[in-house]
């Protein structure tokens, strides 16, 4: 969870959260298997009772309910007055910052996700021969493996023994139109990317012109004197949860770089790590706050997973960020999860060696970004020196 302090704009906190439930008011229709998941309206109420006032709702849960569901999503958040953005009637829409006046000065929210997920959950615009979809606003991106050249030639004489075509590739692709290749050097092998490479590797590139949108949009309400957030969330996770990919710290510092004032990514269930970058806090990941899974789900039984930071950033007067407060906190009880009870499914600040151990983890990986934390007892703190920029 995120605060801003009333610093910023001599007004109340702005709370913020990633939201990955979506809200069931009269019949839909689930679009998942396993991984479904939806909460009734209610739960927007609870979360205002307890102090959020802006949601994050692009990420891949946001069409678990298909279109319905986000346009009563869209119904439910704009009744209640929550600042939020991330989902809309269409891609221009949904593409658009949400924006919320605090005290003097007006806060903005971008918020996109990266997938992977179906191309049918993102937003589209109509055209001559296509109606518009209401849907989650996207960074487009694509991922790649990296083979050496022998491995990469099996593979494509694999192809040609099962007597791959473009049309059977074009099938098995459905509902998503089959990847395009750059060059010589690529393989569709059955909707996998496979590159040359000197070595065997993890790529994802984003897509210029559609990251373009989303600077252009920042650029637009930085100049206007807004104070911009900047919010991904994606599953392009490495494969240890806790390492912050380097396409994600490109992206972050660019968006910093375009004007937004705060990062913050979202997805792997984990806390990561902070960065303070031209007087800016990028967020890689502060983990759970609130996290409901099926009790037969041993994928998420890692310590970590229910383990997570509540960070509350200082603004000056200005605009420049002056500290950060760092309070570790666990969802529920230490080391237990199963059943439904509700201190269970609740966060509680951490004590003892969990909190330092959680508050040294983060400290040691927000380090490799040039970030240090002062910890003391159970919380820490992030002193920055004086900004170079201004909000």
């Amino acid at each position: 969870m995120l605060t801003l302090s009333r610093e910023i704009a001599r007004s109340p906190q702005l709370k913020s959260a990633s939201c990955s439930r979506y809200w069931r008011t009269s019949q839909h229709c689930p679009t998942k298997g396993r991984y479904f998941g939806y909460s009734r309206a209610e739960v927007l109420d609870a979360l205002q009772d307890i102090g959020f006032n802006a949601l994050a709702l692009a990420n891949n849960h946001a069409f678990d309910l298909g279109v319905s569901g986000v346009l009563a999503t869209l119904e439910e958040v704009e009744a209640r007055g929550f600042l939020h953005a991330g989902v809309g009637i269409d891609k221009t829409h949904a593409a658009k910052l949400g924006h919320r006046h605090l005290g003097a000065r007006q806060v903005s929210l971008l918020a996109i996700d990266a997938g992977p997920g179906p191309a049918n959950m993102y937003a589209e615009n109509s055209t001559a021969s296509r109606p518009a979809r209401p849907g989650v606003n996207r960074l487009k991106t694509v991922r790649k493996i990296g083979v050496p050249n022998g491995h990469f030639r099996r593979l494509a004489r694999l192809g040609d023994q099962l007597q791959s075509s473009h049309l059977e590739l074009t099938n098995y692709a459905q509902p998503e139109d089959p990847p395009e290749l750059t060059s010589g050097k690529e393989l569709n092998f059955y909707g996998t990317v496979f590159t040359q490479a000197a070595d065997f590797s993890r790529l994802i590139e984003i897509d210029q012109p559609s990251a373009n949108i989303h600077f252009s949009a920042i650029r637009q309400a930085a100049a206007q004197g807004d104070f911009v957030i900047a919010y991904l969330h994606h599953h392009h996770w490495e494969p240890g949860w806790q390492d912050v990919p380097r396409w994600v710290q490109a992206f972050a510092r660019t968006c910093i770089d375009a004007g937004a004032d705060l990062f913050v990514s979202h997805g792997a269930p984990v806390l990561q790590a902070v960065e303070i970058y031209n007087g800016s806090p990028i967020f890689y990941g502060l983990g759970n706050f609130l996290f409901h899974v099926h009790p037969d789900e041993g994928e998420w039984d890692l310590p970590e997973v229910w383990q997570s930071i509540v960070a509350a950033c200082r603004y000056d007067a200005n605009g420049s960020l002056e500290g950060i407060d760092l309070l570790p906190v666990v969802i529920g009880e230490i080391n237990e999860r199963t059943g439904s009870e509700t201190g269970k499914l609740a966060p509680v600040p951490a004590t003892g060696h969990v909190a330092r151990d959680i508050l040294e983890g983060f400290a040691s990986r927000s380090r490799a970004f040039g970030t240090g934390i002062e910890i003391s007892g159970y919380s820490g703190r992030i002193v920055v020196p004086p900004a170079r920029k201004f909000g």
